[in-house]
C-alpha cells in the first residue's frame, strides 16, 4: 500500500472518530436539561435525588453540577413543618378539651379548694384525699380504701362521717353542677353483686352521692353519678401503687355557666 493511501485512510479514521466528543457533550447537556425539567415538575424530591445520584455515578463520578442536596434539606424542613403543625393541632385539641376558667370562676374555686385543703391538713388525710384545679373545674380525689371495703360498693359506716363532712364544702350559693365518678383498677371482679368493674364503679359513685345528699342544703338536681370502671387509669396497673391510685372516687365541681345563673 502506498504512503498516500495509508495517509488518506488515517485521515478518514480520524475524521470518523471526531464526532464522538461533541456528541458526548450534547448528550450530557440533554441529560442535565432533562433533570432540571424533572426537578421543576416533580413533587417527589426524594426520587429526584435518587435519580441524580445514579446519573452522577455514571457520568460524573458522583461530583459535579448534577449533585442536588436541596431536596433532602427541603424534606427535613417539610418534616419539621409537619411535626410543628401536628403539635399545634394537638395543643388546640387539648385546649378545647380543657377550657380555661375565667378569673372570677378560678378565684371562687380556689377558695373552695383552700377550705378543703385545710380540712385535709387538719385531719391528716394527705394520703387519702387530693385536690386539683383544672380547666374542667375543681377535682377532689378520694382513695377507695377511705370509703369502701375491697370489692364492695357500700360506704363503710365509720366513713359516712367523713362523707357528710365533705358535703359541707359542696354547699354553695348559687349552687354548681357536681359530678361523682367511680374508678377501679383492671383486676377482674365477678361476685354475687357485680359482674364487672364497671358496675362496681357506678354503684360506688351512686352510694357515695347518696351520703352527700343526706345534707338537706344540697339540691339533688345539681348532682350526677358516673362509673368508668378501669378505663380511665391515673396510675400503672402493673404495680400495687398504681392500682391503688386507680381505685378512687372523684368529685368534680364544675364552673358555672350563664345558664346556671
Amino acid at each position: 500500500m502506498s504512503r498516500r493511501k495509508r495517509k488518506k485512510r488515517g485521515e478518514e479514521q480520524e475524521v470518523n472518530e471526531s464526532w464522538l466528543l461533541p456528541y458526548s457533550d450534547l448528550m450530557t447537556l440533554l441529560l442535565a436539561l432533562f433533570i432540571v425539567l424533572f426537578s421543576t415538575s416533580s413533587v417527589d424530591a426524594q426520587k429526584f435525588q435518587q435519580i441524580s445520584q445514579v446519573f452522577n455515578g455514571i457520568f460524573l463520578g458522583g461530583t459535579g453540577p448534577i449533585e442536588y442536596q436541596n431536596p433532602v434539606e427541603n424534606d427535613d424542613h417539610s418534616k419539621d413543618d409537619a411535626d410543628a403543625g401536628a403539635a399545634s393541632e394537638q395543643e388546640e385539641e387539648k385546649q378545647k378539651q380543657e377550657p380555661i376558667l375565667d378569673l372570677e370562676e378560678q378565684k371562687e374555686l380556689e377558695q373552695i379548694q383552700a377550705r378543703i385543703n385545710s380540712y385535709i391538713k387538719k385531719n391528716e388525710f394527705h394520703n387519702k384525699f387530693e385536690t386539683s384545679l383544672t380547666g374542667e373545674g375543681l377535682l377532689l380525689t378520694i382513695r377507695d380504701n377511705v370509703l369502701f371495703e375491697s370489692g364492695k360498693a357500700e360506704v363503710r359506716e365509720e366513713d359516712k362521717v367523713t362523707a357528710r363532712e365533705l358535703a359541707k364544702f359542696l354547699e354553695m350559693d348559687p349552687p354548681r353542677n357536681i359530678i361523682i365518678s367511680g374508678h377501679t383498677d383492671n383486676v377482674p371482679i365477678r361476685n354475687a353483686h357485680f359482674e364487672s368493674n364497671w358496675e362496681l364503679s357506678v354503684m360506688r359513685a351512686i352510694n357515695f352521692m347518696k351520703i352527700l345528699l343526706e345534707d338537706k342544703e344540697l339540691d339533688p338536681r345539681w348532682f350526677s353519678a358516673k362509673g368508668f370502671g378501669e378505663y380511665q387509669p391515673v396510675g400503672d396497673n402493673n404495680t400495687d401503687v398504681g392500682r391503688a391510685q386507680n381505685r378512687r372516687v372523684e368529685v368534680l365541681i364544675l364552673p358555672r355557666t350563664k345558664s346556671d345563673e
